[in-house]
């Protein structure tokens, strides 16, 4: 009996962190607090913009000390090819929410269209898919027959594209993009479970660098998503952030999500080449109670093989 109860409440626990994600906080696609130096996940346009050979790795580990909260592990790599206006990119994210599990492998590719000396634009195309799982009889429930969670997931495999434009400058950027057109839904095999797979989310994201002094310079960004395809919608979330770059070294910053969190961003560069950065995410939404915050560790890494071309520091 007791037994019985520790698994309904685990279960109900899940089930309120699905509700909270994918409701609250529009979570069909992961969300990151560093967005700024992780645009090309969400938009394929970003791909290039380095000018450089580079990779980047995150992981997100969000409301920790939570059974079964997000946990997100992302991969992304770029690279100009030999004409200089193309850059290719590959994204590789696992995300995973209690049981369900999603992972995307997505291709992309960049064009770049020069608007001026000092400004350019890339325009982006992404491609790939969306594998999903959920092993729904794993799941402890009070009616061990209840046909909402037993048979398998179908269709786990969902194919999809997106496009996205980013115009930016040394010192300013500005992006739009829908990576993933298609909506779609997995159902179980009995069809008594249905989730939405992927939802049509438009994300706009800008930012500006100002020098305040020799060696301090700040970074304001915001980041807007949302999605209108849902029977219910997803609410639009604003992401505001500022950030201090102190001698060309050191990002120290907070930000601020609108009905979900705030948190503190640092970043350190080594040669110019390789950047470590961390945040920490503290909810202002009831979750607040049942959470020890939301942890990020981030890891870029560039090969640079044109000297004349090196932007020293790069701010985005």
């Amino acid at each position: 009996m007791m037994k019985a109860k520790l698994n309904i409440i685990k279960g109900l626990g899940i089930l309120a962190i699905v509700v909270a994600a994918f409701t609250s906080n529009a979570q069909q696609d992961p969300m990151y607090t560093q967005y700024m130096f992780n645009t090309q996940t969400i938009n394929p346009a970003y791909a290039g913009t380095w000018e450089s050979v580079g990779f980047m790795a995150l992981g997100r580990h969000q409301w920790t000390g939570w059974d079964g909260a997000p946990e997100t592990y992302t991969f992304t790599f770029q690279a100009p090819l030999k004409n200089e206006r193309v850059a290719l990119g590959l994204d590789l994210i696992s995300d995973k929410v209690g049981l369900e599990k999603r992972f995307y492998m997505f291709a992309d590719y960049s064009y770049l269209v020069p608007i001026s000396e000092k400004t350019n634009l890339r325009l982006g195309l992404k491609g790939g898919f969306t594998n999903y799982s959920n092993n729904l009889n794993e799941y402890g429930t009070v009616d061990p027959g209840d046909p909402n969670f037993v048979g398998e997931i179908k269709n786990a495999f969902k194919p999809n594209f997106g496009v996205g434009a980013f115009l930016y400058s040394k010192r300013a950027f500005v992006g739009f993009s829908i990576p993933k057109l298609v909506s779609t839904k997995f159902e179980n095999d009995m069809e008594t479970f249905s989730v939405e797979g992927e939802l049509r989310h438009y994300f706009l994201i800008a930012g500006a660098v100002f020098d305040l002094g020799e060696n301090l310079k700040f970074k304001p960004t915001a980041f807007t998503k949302a999605s209108f395809t849902s029977e219910t919608g997803t609410p639009v979330q604003f992401d505001l952030t500022g950030n201090f770059l102190i001698k060309e070294r050191l990002w120290l910053g907070a930000m601020w999500r609108s009905g979900d969190s705030y948190g503190f961003i640092a970043q350190f560069l080594f040669a110019d080449k390789l950047r470590l950065g961390y945040a920490i995410d503290f909810s202002t939404s009831n979750l607040k109670n049942y959470n020890n915050g939301t942890h990020e560790v981030m890891i870029s890494y560039e090969l640079r093989f044109k000297k004349e071309k090196v932007v020293s520091p790069r701010y985005f």
